[in-house]
């Protein structure tokens, strides 16, 4: 096992550059995902780690060797791919140990390591199987084992789960964890799925336009989003975004939304008058008197909860209960939320204001 090093990391494609001057370390044995929009550069930032993409500027160690020019097969990697990439004509043992054969390994050792990966990973009845007679579950559990018999000092997942279905998705998730938390090896992964990063990560690295937006644990990035992007990707249903006004009511702080006030703690860090932009968590919404006014647009009950879309002076709030409110469409009602669920940002960057 090894940790991994980004320093100033840069990448271009002739006079556009991609990857503006990356910073991030992996520590060994950490489970690290990579999360973002499209476009955002992840795999860019993955394939370079792999040596699957040149760098254009910038550094990356491998535990303690600067890999910059080495080739991947010399850096003690091994990467699982979105499609599987496995060998129709050659058995699941025969997949599994081709990377070994390559290298000229033992016969003997190559029989242990594949016997081995195929326990740890449920495959031991389908070694003599062909990756058409397998389910898509079954082959990304093969292209798993492909990569575990190379006992390399860091696995990288580009997009693994993205052709599997919902249902498999969710167990295959576990599985991969799992199998994270019996190794111990360091584990980069790639995904635009947030709740696969909230889920699995020990620490993400939420990516936009080649820049690292913010780096932490799924808690910390829920809890504390340093800006107005994090807020809005970070947390399904998404966090709502309002554009308000500070002042005081009284003498205590409050925030001002159209028509609605909401209190502020007391040590609110604001000015009078300073326009800023306020999240809060669908599921720290809750029915009132008096606060945010609007109509019930959309009721999906999930079964544990319901969420509720409402129309309030143009815009719409998304809010979850856990209770079972006879919500109907056109409802009027009430929302506002405690001062300590309350996130500020200033409206200009998207910072968040502590």
């Amino acid at each position: 096992m090894a940790e991994v090093r980004v320093r100033e990391l840069r990448k271009s494609y002739g006079a556009v550059e991609v990857i503006h001057g990356l910073d991030v370390d992996m520590e060994d044995g950490e489970f690290v995902v990579l999360v973002g929009p499209s476009g955002c550069g992840k795999s860019t930032l993955l394939r370079m780690i792999a040596g699957l993409e040149s760098i254009s500027s910038g550094t990356i160690h491998i535990g303690e060797r600067l890999v910059n020019n080495l080739p991947p097969a010399d850096r003690d990697i091994a990467m699982v791919f979105q499609n599987y990439a496995l060998y129709p004509h050659k058995t699941v043992a025969a997949n599994m140990a081709f990377s070994l054969r390559m290298r000229g390994m033992d016969r003997a050792e190559i029989a242990g390591r594949v016997a081995r990966a195929a326990e740890i990973l449920g495959l031991t009845p389908y070694l003599d199987r062909y990756p058409r007679a397998l389910s898509g579950g079954q082959r990304q559990r093969v292209a798993m084992g492909r990569a575990i018999v190379r006992d390399p000092q860091v696995f990288l997942f580009d997009e693994p789960l993205s052709n599997l279905d919902a249902k498999l998705r969710v167990q295959m998730r576990a599985e991969i964890r799992e199998l994270h938390q019996r190794l111990r090896t360091t584990t980069v992964y790639v995904t635009h799925d947030q709740i696969e990063a909230m889920t699995m990560a020990d620490r993400i690295v939420v990516m936009q336009g080649g820049h690292i937006e913010q780096v932490g644990s799924p808690l910390d990035l829920y809890d504390r989003p340093a800006n107005v992007f994090v807020a809005g990707f970070i947390g399904s249903p998404a966090m709502n975004l309002l554009d308000g006004t500070a002042g005081r009511k009284d003498g205590a702080p409050v925030v001002s939304l159209g028509g609605a006030e909401l209190a502020l703690s007391s040590d609110a860090p604001l000015a009078e008058g300073r326009h800023v932009t306020v999240g809060i968590r669908p599921e720290h919404l809750r029915l009132a008197e008096a606060g945010l006014a609007g109509t019930v647009s959309v009721v999906e009950p999930t079964g544990s909860e319901t969420h509720v879309v409402i129309r309030s002076e143009g815009r719409e709030i998304v809010s979850v209960f856990r209770e079972r409110h006879p919500f109907k469409p056109g409802q009027p009602l009430h929302l506002t939320a405690e001062p300590q669920h309350l996130h500020l940002f200033d409206r200009e960057s998207g910072v968040r204001i502590d």
